[in-house]
């Protein structure tokens, strides 16, 4: 079913603009279209003579964007497709050397709300959180029914840096036993009561945490994210701009060293007569330290307040 109205504010739209510089008649990709206000607005920066290539994993969100009342009479090039193969889907619409890719990493609030897959605790829904539905990838209730306690207790701790992983693994374990735990409201319960009782009036944090390490199992967040960032920054023309919105720790950390690693020059020792490695700097870093939102923004949209925004300069 098509949704009336796909949620989703643009986060940092200006500071994306702003580090994006787009010009008319230049190329750009918004590697994750969402709600489609980059996309919305890099169509009236570029005009008639620029392009626009957008996609994202979401169906709901490629048929919503088609029945927006559209701002500008260029339309972007849209394609269903993960980030991670922006270099494929790419070339086969022909688009190379861009002026600008911009991604944002964080969910939609139709994801979060109203698309029914489980990907919020707040709501009592099937456990699914696949970005792409149609797809028979493990659901998350597919990953409670068969990792084992030592699994589980892993991916809580690497994916949700959870405190309390290992006894909300167990408790799952212990659980399935007696009934497949397959909706939202029977994981939150079961977090809850794994908590100490000292603690237990924070249990939203622990299911949050919880719920962000099953959806980036259930997904190949951070591998997506790795893939992605070396194909984007190949697409780019010399001056071209790579622009990247995350929403927690794990992946800025992703962004961030790929950024430095990027940055880098020669790596020789420093008692080296003169350079061997051959390795000379890829891009310039413009945000030495990551963008946030500021007290406007979050004003009207708090689910910015986590948001981190990372730029480079293509050399």
């Amino acid at each position: 079913m098509i949704p009336n109205s796909y949620k989703h504010t643009p986060v940092l739209l200006q500071e994306v603009l702003e580090y994006l510089q787009p010009k008319v008649g230049e190329v750009f990709i918004d590697a994750t279209l969402g709600g489609g206000g980059y996309t919305e607005a890099l169509l009236g920066a570029v005009a008639s003579t620029g392009k626009v290539l957008s996609l994202d994993l979401d169906i709901d969100a490629i048929r919503a964007f088609k029945l927006k009342p559209q701002t500008s009479n260029l339309k972007p090039v849209l394609v269903q497709g993960n980030f991670k193969d922006i270099a494929s889907i790419a070339q086969a619409n022909g688009f190379s050397k861009v002026n600008g890719v911009v991604a944002d990493i964080g969910l939609s609030s139709y994801e979060l709300d109203d698309a029914g897959r489980g990907i919020s605790f707040k709501h009592d829904e099937p456990l699914d959180m696949r970005f792409d539905a149609s797809v028979a990838n493990p659901t998350a209730a597919d990953l409670l029914a068969f990792k084992s306690e030592v699994e589980l207790t892993k991916l809580f701790t690497e994916y949700g840096e959870e405190r309390y992983s290992r006894s909300i693994a167990r408790n799952i374990v212990r659980k399935r036993t007696e009934e497949a735990v397959t909706r939202t409201t029977q994981l939150v319960d079961i977090i809850t009561n794994s908590l100490p009782r000292a603690v237990r009036h924070k249990a939203q944090d622990s299911c949050r945490r919880i719920f962000q390490a099953l959806r980036i199992a259930v997904n190949g967040e951070l591998e997506n994210l790795r893939q992605f960032l070396p194909d984007a920054l190949g697409l780019l023309a010399p001056g071209g701009r790579l622009v990247v919105v995350v929403f927690h720790s794990l992946e800025d950390r992703i962004v961030k060293q790929f950024f430095v690693q990027a940055a880098t020059g020669c790596v020789c020792p420093a008692n080296f007569p003169h350079c061997v490695c051959g390795k000379t700097p890829q891009v310039q870093i413009l945000t030495r330290r990551p963008v946030s939102a500021g007290e406007a923004e979050l004003a009207q949209n708090s689910r910015s307040r986590p948001a981190k925004l990372r730029a480079v300069l293509k050399l």
